[in-house]
């Protein structure tokens, strides 16, 4: 899996790019950019981008997929005629896990349940010549960060939290599956050139405040929305304090800020971790390159001269927050939480906490909070509420597990689940608190309703796992462990000790090559589809446009506030369909609210005056040949990368998506898809928009990059009103729209 070759072709031709970037721009260098320009294609390295406005095309040097999205990316690759990939590509079993009982009964259940997807995902592995890690080997992003993430690498994956390989200096990047294939068949990627925001840290973390807590801050600074087509460039000496996987943590989390991705410039965290994971290699010859690794010494002495926008956070003086309830970025430092409470009447006492997801499940995640743990214990402390563990891969569980820091959760009454995502994705079979209001507090990223357990009575808050053991101590939101003291079982009052731990364990990672099978392709393979399976459908391409504008289009649903790729196309137990486009269909926006009724999955079709679901609305549209057109509101499609949000729609009818705004990937999947994807042009028309609409769009014969689409409004009682739509596409993404889909183009 060391792929040497492929990190010395990158640091070869970076030196060279770099020093011709500063000759075109006549100036220093950010990070961003430097691994930008040394990834544009061939004939693109000359030109300057304008940031947030030109497309640009890359090359990326690997593409990394787990399970849940792997089906639709590989099912769409293995109709492109391709005898391999064109770029290393690993795919990861950790999204069909299910967190049930505990990771002996929960592992061997998954792999029969799933045992035909995970035969049709190894199968396009051996026949294409991908690496294939098997159930219990990891949490996707961890497994990456662990193998295949490297300084100034660029990196393209079919999962929002791909970012998390920023902490290693490579900018790492979520993408829809039709992204990920653009790059298998060799196609350069396609990527709107971003803005970048520089995150200058100074001081040191101390006492309870963990990595964690900057990007809480930061999301409570920037919003849901704050990093739109923005990648974050983290400098400054305090960059220096924070370990590798501190530095994951923190770009992880750049997705609930909407960026594009985060990145940290090369430093002695970096060397020590990529030499712990047995890749001194790399790290030798990222220390003869070390300047190109990092921005130019001028960036951070004015670094308002080379950023778009320049944030200053002082971790010296950073407390620890809980995020919540229902949106990442509702931040609040732990003596705030009344006021927290207050506005959603959340329940202050913690009735579960969890630590886990490609976030914070690394070996210095558990080690900081197992010294919680053992302190608490020493001085007679019990927990108030129980405590679920999902390690980040088989290599960290197995070397937490030799080093005795599992054991320390267990005896604590700890339950360890699976190496594998669970309740961060909705995978959790909790078998309590069904319909009834609570709080949990997670190590997660994300905790919009119903998220991690299905019940939308379930307040989630994010938090260090530092802060989860705390809140399991407790048993309350309200617990300030700074100030705060624990009555023990003698009725004595404690105060908990600040937390401590490994950065890495002194003696070295316990790794398992058997749970990983690397392919040379094999195209004599078959790839594994039963007939009349119900988990795996072969694609059929969708329809090319007609070449006419869009008449008599009517309402599926005209969402308010918050619509996530949750809200769009649900996780949890619809995971299972996710290689099966007419099954998991029947989804589709059952999460959103109908901006006329206040509802959920309960809308009016036009025909027969009657409410439906939607999906079986949108059905009824497209059996009678009628376009349906969804209007959404800001930050439409927030969240994962999950393409089946967009190939949804296609695939039931829906010609159209008109919001206020989009989140970058659920746009670029739309366009992918053959979808039009448009934003009004004053953002009040939304409230012209009435149920029983019927649409026109004009102008689609007449494209050009720079025009605007017209909607005409027909509304029921004989008037009209007209309303002018934004666009982002270029010229080759308009092709795509024409041809049906990014796909049939490339077919073309």
């Amino acid at each position: 899996m060391l792929n040497l070759d492929l990190v010395q072709d990158v640091y070869s031709k970076i030196q060279s790019r770099v020093w011709n970037a500063r000759k075109i721009f006549g100036r220093p260098l950010t990070l961003t950019e430097k691994i930008l320009y040394a990834h544009l294609t061939n004939e693109s390295e000359t030109k300057v981008y304008a940031r947030g406005k030109d497309f640009a095309e890359f090359n990326p040097d690997r593409v990394a997929m787990q399970d849940a999205t792997a089906q639709m990316a590989l099912l769409q690759f293995s109709t492109a005629g391709k005898t391999n990939s064109e770029v290393p590509v690993s795919v990861h079993c950790d999204h069909l896990i299910q967190a049930v009982k505990n990771a002996a009964e929960d592992l061997p259940r998954a792999c029969e349940e799933n045992k035909e997807v995970y035969a049709f995902l190894e199968s396009v592995c051996k026949k294409y010549g991908l690496d294939f890690w098997e159930p219990g080997a990891g949490i996707i992003h961890q497994v990456v960060f662990e193998n295949y993430a490297f300084p100034g690498g660029l990196l393209i994956g079919t999962d929002s939290h791909t970012v998390n390989a920023g902490g290693l200096g490579m900018l790492a990047i979520g993408v829809g599956g039709a992204d990920a294939v653009d790059a298998m068949v060799g196609l350069p990627w396609e990527l709107k050139y971003p803005r970048i925001i520089g995150v200058k840290l100074r001081g040191a973390l101390s006492g309870f405040a963990s990595p964690k807590d900057v990007i809480l801050k930061l999301a409570g600074m920037l919003k849901v929305s704050g990093g739109t087509d923005s990648i974050i460039e983290y400098f400054g000496e305090g960059t220096k304090s924070i370990s590798a996987t501190g530095k994951g943590t923190i770009c992880n989390m750049g997705a609930e800020v909407g960026a594009t991705c985060s990145v940290f410039g090369y430093d002695s965290s970096m060397d020590r971790y990529l030499r712990s994971t047995n890749r001194a290699k790399i790290a030798d010859a990222a220390k003869k390159i070390v300047s190109y690794l990092r921005c130019d010494a001028e960036i951070e002495v004015e670094p308002e001269k080379y950023f778009d926008k320049v944030i200053e956070i002082d971790l010296s003086s950073l407390k620890p927050h809980y995020n919540g309830p229902f949106s990442p970025d509702r931040a609040f430092q732990v003596n705030e939480m009344e006021k927290s409470i207050e506005e959603f009447e959340s329940i202050p006492e913690v009735s579960t906490a969890l630590i886990g997801s490609c976030t914070n499940s690394s070996y210095e995640d558990l080690s900081r909070a197992a010294s919680i743990i053992k302190d608490a214990r020493a001085k007679g402390i019990k927990p108030q509420a129980p405590l679920y563990i999902n390690p980040g891969s088989e290599a960290v569980k197995a070397t937490a597990e030799r080093d005795g820091i599992l054991r320390t959760f267990t005896d604590f009454g700890a339950t360890v689940f699976s190496n594998a995502c669970g309740p961060c994705i909705g995978m959790w079979a909790r078998d309590a608190k069904k319909g009834e209001k609570n709080s949990i507090v997670h190590s997660f990223n994300r905790n919009f309703s119903g998220r991690a357990d299905g019940n939308e009575q379930t307040h989630a808050f994010v938090a260090s796992p530092e802060m989860a053991v705390i809140a399991s101590l407790s048993g309350s939101l309200l617990f300030n462990p700074d100030t705060d003291l624990l009555l023990n079982e003698s009725g004595e009052k404690q105060k908990l000790s600040a937390p401590w731990g490994n950065e890495l364990p002194e003696k070295g990672f316990v790794f398992n090559s058997k749970i990983v099978k690397t392919y040379a392709g094999d195209n004599s393979a078959e790839i594994a589809i039963e007939d009349g399976s119900d988990r795996l459908q072969k694609l059929e391409p969708f329809p090319k446009w007609n070449g006419k504008d869009i008449l008599n289009g009517k309402l599926l649903i005209k969402v308010k506030g918050k619509c996530t790729t949750d809200h769009i196309s649900k996780a949890g137990e619809w995971l299972k369909y996710r290689g099966h486009l007419e099954n998991i269909s029947g989804n589709l926006l059952i999460g959103a609210v109908n901006a006329f009724n206040g509802k959920k999955n309960n809308v009016l079709f036009q025909p027969s005056g009657k409410e439906m679901t939607v999906p079986n609305a949108a059905k009824a549209y497209k059996v009678a040949k009628v376009p349906s057109i969804v209007i959404g509101d800001e930050n439409y499609g927030e969240g994962s990368s999950r393409e089946h949000a967009a190939m949804e729609p296609r695939f039931l009818g829906v010609v159209a998506v008109i919001v206020k705004s989009f989140a970058r990937i659920h746009e670029t999947n739309l366009k992918k898809q053959g979808m039009l994807a448009f934003s009004f042009a004053d953002k009040s028309d939304y409230d012209k928009i009435l149920e029983n609409d019927t649409f026109t769009i004009l102008g689609l014969r007449n494209f050009k990059p720079s025009n605007q689409f017209t909607l005409l409004l027909h509304h029921a009682d004989g008037t009209m009103e007209e309303v002018q739509l934004n666009h982002t596409y270029n010229k080759s993404q308009w092709e795509w729209f024409k041809a049906g889909s990014a796909i049939n183009a490339l077919a073309q």
